[in-house]
């Protein structure tokens, strides 16, 4: 685990703390995807966050004219925070660490359901209800199409990947053969 995961586990629990406590959990894990997601899609914005000799006001400025209606005071006094200890690098880090505590907090977990073709948002709701079953927890899912799995679905709930695809029992299959 590298130090930057590490660090980020710990800003993540303080600020899931004061978010448990105003209540806003929910609210909270929203407007950090938010900002991870922007961060992710514009890489000039990254570039400028981590310049040394950009001064931490003026990158506390731009993220508070970016995000500052879209995002509680909650969290951007911890992007404030972040930016003036030098910690910058670790704002997406950040973002899966409180998915992951507010998840266990809360008995949810994030899956991504793979599938061949688009399910419809009943389908989807069944498959999050039989994985839910099978993990304890509620699961809060995602889909992406992947037409290579040819058929069937493959669920990640954290780092378990279920594979009921048929790409998957073809290449079980292959591996069986090879021995």
């Amino acid at each position: 685990m590298s130090r930057d995961t590490l660090v980020a586990k710990r800003y993540a629990k303080a600020l899931f703390e004061l978010a448990d406590k105003e209540s806003v959990v929910s609210d909270v894990e929203a407007q950090l995807k938010l900002i991870s997601e922007v961060l992710g899609q514009n890489a000039d914005i990254g570039k400028f966050l981590s310049l040394p000799s950009v001064a931490p006001e003026q990158k506390t400025s731009l993220l508070k004219s970016a995000f500052g209606d879209r995002v509680s005071a909650l969290v951007l006094n911890m992007l404030t925070l972040l930016i003036t200890r030098r910690r910058q690098g670790v704002i997406t880090e950040l973002y899966e660490a409180y998915t992951k505590i507010a998840g266990e907090a809360l008995g949810q977990a994030h899956a991504t359901v793979y599938t061949a073709q688009k399910l419809s948002e009943q389908e989807l709701a069944e498959v999050a209800a039989t994985f839910g079953q099978l993990a304890g927890k509620t699961i809060l899912a995602e889909q992406v199409v992947d037409p290579s799995l040819l058929g069937g679905v493959q669920v990640r709930i954290g780092d378990r990947l279920y594979d009921g695809s048929l790409s998957g029992k073809l290449e079980r299959l292959q591996k069986s053969f090879k021995i």
